[in-house]
């Protein structure tokens, strides 16, 4: 255990080793039955008299930090869930380094901390969360993918330890190629670079394209995660609002033409959070205002193979006539979350300094899930899994969209989605999500209030639901719950607005 002591200090020794473990055991680094180093080791190691620690060990006994097994040894006592505070553990903010005052002054707070604060104080005991936007990982064939790390590890050995190629496994980098081509969408293998999911591959992109002050144009309302990136690095966000047929494109170049923003971050099939596709016509237009306006486009792909109902759409990849559009995907939504394996296909020198900044930021992705990933898809499992989960899904959607019908009051009305992960729901008139949320804890549900997805910060009638993670009992139970969440906030309004029958329920 290395304890910084100063010598030179008036403080004795025996109480500066007294302060440290303190601290260590009060801010949970520390954590209880953790046994401490015999006092004769730790004198040794610090280069002190036994008694010192002794000394030290005694006063931190007294305080009820630590107790004593005879013969075994120092152990960290269960702390009591509020200790006097150690000297100085908080301190004003005027208290830090200069440095640290001025990171307070340009500080920013993820879109989503707030809510998983109230989320983790939930009253209900049986909480059922439809906010996660996930896929249900229950689906996946764990066996399978056991069977593709054992198969590496014997096939491969040390060399599926090594940080291998930085733009990625190779024999990954083909097979994306190969299912991308199938997809419609021109690549080769050089031109894909693998990433740690696609939020990773999103943040590449950003981070070499813009700079404090940028303009990034983004589909209004977008993904908070993207929302939360862009304001990280001070970019101002100017949002296209979106209806049935995704971005409104036309309403894209007004803002192209005078804010001529530096990036364009779009979602165009199955867009989080509404579920809407970009029309065809539309997503040539907006092709072609980018190019017009010198504008890259970032397209988000997360979960394009998640369809379930009508005809797909060519990516805007697929239409791009050449390094117009840089494309992420990722598989973390299909498999697991835990993979943490997503791509990127961008071509001309753009991909040589996705590369550099790869490589300065995590030096590569983990070439032993890469190629567990690699041997999973090569012999047909990840269609397999994919046709499973997309008849498991539509099932899910149909149970949710039944239920919306069934528990939510007149005016909640929603777009069926044909594909994704969510049902983007609008309350009612004159009901606000923000208010809902707390209500709908106490009921035992969680969804995600659509302000967050919103460039602007402001109050809004939607709130979007994920029905991928959970079957349709459940799924059931969390719209009745949320039925009477919205209920209980209608009652309290004072004049509620008469709404006709007809109103009530999906609407296309």
């Amino acid at each position: 255990m290395r304890i910084p002591l100063d010598r030179d200090s008036p403080v004795p020794l025996y109480q500066q080793i007294q302060q440290f473990l303190r601290e260590q055991i009060q801010s949970g680094a520390l954590l209880p039955e953790t046994r401490l180093p015999a006092s004769r080791d730790l004198a040794d190691s610090l280069g002190v008299n036994r008694l010192t620690v002794t000394n030290a060990y005694a006063e931190l006994q007294a305080e009820g930090l630590v107790y004593s097994r005879v013969g075994s040894g120092t152990y960290v006592a269960q702390v009591p869930a509020k200790l006097p505070q150690a000297q100085g553990e908080h301190v004003a903010a005027s208290d830090w380094p200069v440095w640290q005052q001025e990171l307070l002054q340009r500080a920013w707070s993820p879109a989503r901390r707030e809510l998983d604060q109230m989320l983790a104080a939930a009253p209900h005991p049986d909480l059922i969360s439809l906010a996660d936007g996930l896929g249900d990982i229950k689906l996946f064939p764990v066996d399978g993918f056991r069977r593709a790390l054992q198969e590496v590890l014997q096939r491969d050995s040390y060399e599926a330890l090594g940080y291998g190629d930085r733009a990625g496994y190779p024999p990954l980098r083909a097979t994306i190629a190969h299912i991308l081509a199938s997809q419609g969408v021109p690549a080769h293998p050089d031109h894909i670079l693998i990433t740690s999911g696609s939020q990773q591959a999103t943040s590449l992109v950003a981070r070499l394209l813009l700079r404090p002050g940028d303009v990034v144009l983004v589909e209004s309302p977008t993904y908070s995660g993207a929302l939360d990136l862009f304001r990280s690095l001070e970019a101002r966000i100017l949002g296209v609002p979106v209806d049935e047929q995704g971005m409104q494109v036309e309403k894209a170049e007004e803002i192209l033409r005078t804010a001529h923003p530096r990036l364009i971050y779009t979602i165009p099939t199955f867009h989080n959070p509404t579920g809407t596709c970009l029309s065809g016509p539309r997503r040539r237009q907006l092709l072609a205002l980018a190019d017009r306006y010198n504008v890259p486009i970032l397209e988000d792909d997360y979960v394009g193979d998640l369809r379930y109902d009508g005809r797909a759409q060519p990516a805007l990849k697929a239409l791009d006539p050449g390094g117009r559009v840089i494309y992420v995907s990722t598989f973390s939504k299909m498999l697991m979350p835990a993979l943490r394996v997503g791509f990127l296909l961008a071509s001309g020198p753009v991909y040589e300094q996705l590369l550099l900044c790869k490589r300065v930021t995590d030096l590569a992705t983990s070439s032993l899930m890469q190629r567990a990933l690699e041997a999973y898809i090569t012999v047909g499992r990840y269609q397999a899994h994919l046709r499973r989960a997309c008849q498991v899904y539509r099932r899910r959607r149909d149970a949710m969209l039944a239920a919306i019908n069934r528990y939510l009051p007149a005016g909640a009305r929603c777009l069926p989605p044909q594909g994704g992960l969510f049902v983007w729901l609008q309350l009612p008139a004159g009901l606000s999500a923000n208010e809902l949320y707390p209500l709908a804890l106490e009921e035992g549900v969680a969804f995600v209030p659509g302000a967050l997805f919103f460039p602007g910060e402001r109050a809004q009638p939607y709130l979007r639901l994920t029905f991928a993670m959970h079957p349709p009992e459940i799924i059931e139970e969390g719209m009745r719950r949320l039925g009477r969440a919205v209920e209980r906030l209608l009652a309290r309004r004072e004049k509620p607005t008469a709404v006709t029958p007809q109103q009530k329920g999906v609407v296309i």
